[in-house]
């Protein structure tokens, strides 16, 4: 086992308690470290790659992996940083969302030193008994310190039992395995210091809590997220990720090399010196970033084919040479809105409609605003929606 502390306090938010990472990594023996992923969605992003990575440098440094599927707390709904009472997952969405999300999880961390459990193997296991044992062990009080509950407490807002219920569960998964390190997003210390609590009522020797920034998303002002659209999922296409990373905020461009990228720490620091000074051009910086990113999930060298292609279509506004073939339907005239969803570019023939009131949908770059079209003026055209989605009709 090698103790690279450098590596790993990198990009890291918060350790607690202060210096007994040091302490147990002294002890010479492999760690468990715990992650907790819910699987509310479908994609994994480069935001929950965060702590993905991060797991994964620990298991490069010789520890165990503790990866956990939240396939019963995904149920739950885990209302870290939320206003107001979440939508229920039921089971079948959420055993939907994990078989899509575990591939990714795989592409990022090693296959050694790896444990992958669902919490379902424990929790769904509970009596009543057991329930009523959990929750005596901490306080309404103890629940209210917590600061988004204790501001809809303020604000007279609901908050359900069961959301009390969550940073309970999330602790017994840490009961369940014996984590000695649990990670997580910046959101979620006061759930991985309740379970340091529970950890001591079940006579366990506490976790430490290791907390990473919340990667911001591409709008440049929340989180990333799935349901905000404003996500770079870690299985898009080579093109597509680069162009999104290339769409971020120039303010963004500092903290997605640190938690996003490989890029020493030392040149980071270089990095964001040159952008503050003006010795950097942000778009020049920007294009390495997106290399650098999409050369880690495709492979090295992909990221200068999807920087050649970048440049084809918003540079020389060409359309790409390796556009998919999407047969048409023997209907004549062509509904536009029902074949841009057919053919995948937008999400439903709604969408479509809007899209071509937007005047975002191209035939040969030329702007589309008819919803019907004869067939014959669409064969062997190609049909573009927005600046990266393209189809070559046959």
């Amino acid at each position: 086992m090698t103790n690279d502390l450098t590596k790993l306090f990198r990009g890291t938010d918060t350790v607690l308690p202060e210096g007994d990472l040091e302490k147990r990594l002294e002890e010479g023996r492999p760690l468990r470290v715990k992650l907790g992923m819910d699987p509310t969605a479908p994609a994994v992003t480069l935001g929950w790659a965060v702590v993905l990575r991060k797991l994964r440098q620990f298991q490069e440094q010789g520890h165990t992996a503790v990866l956990i599927v939240g396939d019963f707390t995904a149920q739950v709904g885990d209302p870290s940083g939320k206003s107001e009472t979440r939508r229920r997952l039921t089971a079948a969405e959420v055993r939907g969302h994990a078989e899509s999300v575990l591939d990714g999880f795989r592409k990022v961390l090693l296959p050694d030193r790896l444990e992958i459990r669902y919490n379902s193997e424990w929790l769904a296991a509970m009596d009543m008994a057991d329930v009523l044992d959990m929750t005596a062990q901490v306080t309404v009080a103890q629940m209210l310190e917590r600061s988004d509950f204790a501001q809809r407490f303020d604000a007279h807002q609901p908050i359900s039992v069961m959301e009390f219920m969550y940073p309970l569960l999330q602790g017994m998964d840490s009961v369940a395995v014996e984590a000695d390190v649990e990670l997580g997003g910046a959101d979620q210390l006061w759930n991985l210091m309740m379970g340091r609590v529970l950890q001591e009522r079940h006579d366990q020797r506490p976790q430490i809590a290791m907390t990473m920034p919340l990667l911001i998303g591409t709008d440049g002002e929340h989180k990333m997220s799935q349901s905000l659209d404003n996500y770079i999922g870690i299985d898009d296409a080579a093109d597509e990720m680069f162009g999104k990373l290339m769409s971020i905020p120039d303010k963004l461009i500092v903290q997605y090399f640190e938690l996003a990228t490989d890029v020493n720490i030392t040149e980071v620091a270089a990095i964001s010196e040159g952008l503050a000074s003006g010795e950097l051009h942000p778009g020049e910086v920007k294009r390495r970033l997106a290399r650098e990113i999409v050369d880690l999930y495709h492979g090295d060298g992909a990221g200068q084919y999807a920087e050649a292609a970048f440049d084809q279509i918003f540079k020389r506004h060409e359309i790409p040479d390796d556009v998919a073939g999407f047969a048409l339907s023997s209907e004549d005239p062509v509904f536009i809105p029902v074949l841009l969803k057919d053919a995948g570019l937008v999400g439903s023939s709604s969408d479509g409609r809007r899209m071509i009131g937007q005047g975002a949908v191209k035939l040969d770059g030329e702007i589309i605003s008819d919803m019907e079209v004869p067939r014959a003026a669409l064969s062997g055209s190609v049909l573009q929606v927005g600046k990266r989605r393209f189809v070559r009709l046959i």
